[in-house]
């Protein structure tokens, strides 16, 4: 990974271009392409090198294209740019920021988006229990997202003590350490037995999947909410004929492309709605702020993260 010199770019006339604030490190999609940690020939295996990451980005737009009419220069945006000091975006493409949402926290809304989505798609509800398997940023979102939902407990299953220490700090929120106690047992003594109603799968491992069924009622759901680096054997009569289970995926790409009646929820509408909850402190993403870094420290924070990002959550780059 290097910083390099580029070209200011020159917005198309539908287009504008906005100069970056905040960006923020995808610490599964952007190191899952960085390592090459796939399978050959699977749709990861598409990318181009040299590659450019980033899709997190909150900025200040600088100019407007001749035909743009609903974005104003001066005006705060989050958009899919990448990692650059300057990125163009589609004004379709730009999510304005209110006033009270600091560029710390609007970094964090395209993975809000993609956890609103899967939350969404899972329908959990008032009362249902829920299980996250994973707690890095989208696992730690999915709790808070699923407990402002109604579920209760929600259950966060990780191996990594410094990323458990990073759940709320809440009666109806359960820490469990498969190490110490299997998922499935920690899920009976929570539910009286009655064991989830729905679980996120947001480790993007594929060999743990099967084992995650186990906490499900019959007829229970399981979202898969992470991009699963390879294959996965599981013995689709045992652990989902039989139980009943329905098997839900959630990529951020099933948002609906423009709001209608049955579906209402697009990319832009569950951004409001994160902003919203940051504003009135619903939600809180300051304390998964792990690392605030400099351009400069970029090539070293990713040589670290690519060694070991177990102990990395929010990685915010200040331009």
């Amino acid at each position: 990974m290097i910083v390099e010199q580029r070209n200011v770019p020159v917005p198309d006339p539908n287009e504008v271009l906005v100069e970056s604030r905040r960006t923020l490190v995808s610490t599964g999609t952007e190191l899952t392409i960085l390592s090459g940690d796939f399978p050959e020939g699977s749709r990861w295996d598409h990318y181009e090198y040299p590659f450019v990451p980033g899709y997190n980005n909150v900025g200040v737009v600088v100019e407007t294209g001749n035909d743009v009419v609903d974005i104003e220069t001066g005006q705060r945006v989050a958009t899919l740019g990448s990692h650059a000091q300057y990125v163009t975006a589609s004004p379709e493409g730009c999510r304005p920021i209110p006033d009270d949402v600091s560029d710390d926290a609007a970094v964090f809304f395209t993975i809000a988006e993609i956890v609103m989505n899967g939350v969404r798609r899972g329908e959990v509800t008032w009362g249902e229990s829920a299980v996250v398997f994973g707690l890095g940023l989208l696992g730690q979102l999915a709790v808070r997202v699923c407990q402002l939902a109604g579920a209760q407990p929600v259950v966060g299953v990780e191996p990594s003590a410094p990323r458990l220490d990073r759940l709320p700090d809440s009666p109806t929120v359960a820490a469990v350490d498969p190490t110490a106690e299997t998922a499935e047992d920690s899920v009976a003594r929570l539910t009286d037995n009655r064991m989830a109603d729905v679980a996120f799968e947001v480790t993007g491992n594929p060999d743990v999947i099967p084992e995650e069924f186990d906490v499900l009622r019959e007829q229970g759901r399981l979202v898969l909410l992470s991009s699963p680096r390879g294959t996965t054997e599981f013995n689709f009569h045992d652990d989902c004929n039989a139980p009943s289970h329905t098997i839900i995926g959630a990529h951020n790409s099933s948002h609906p492309s423009v709001a209608t009646s049955a579906n209402p929820w697009t990319n832009h509408r569950h951004c409001e709605l994160f902003f919203s909850a940051v504003a009135d402190g619903t939600i809180s993403v300051a304390d998964l702020v792990s690392h605030r870094i400099e351009v400069a420290d970029v090539p070293a924070m990713y040589d670290k993260l690519l060694a070991d990002r177990s102990e990395a959550m929010g990685v915010v780059i200040k331009w």
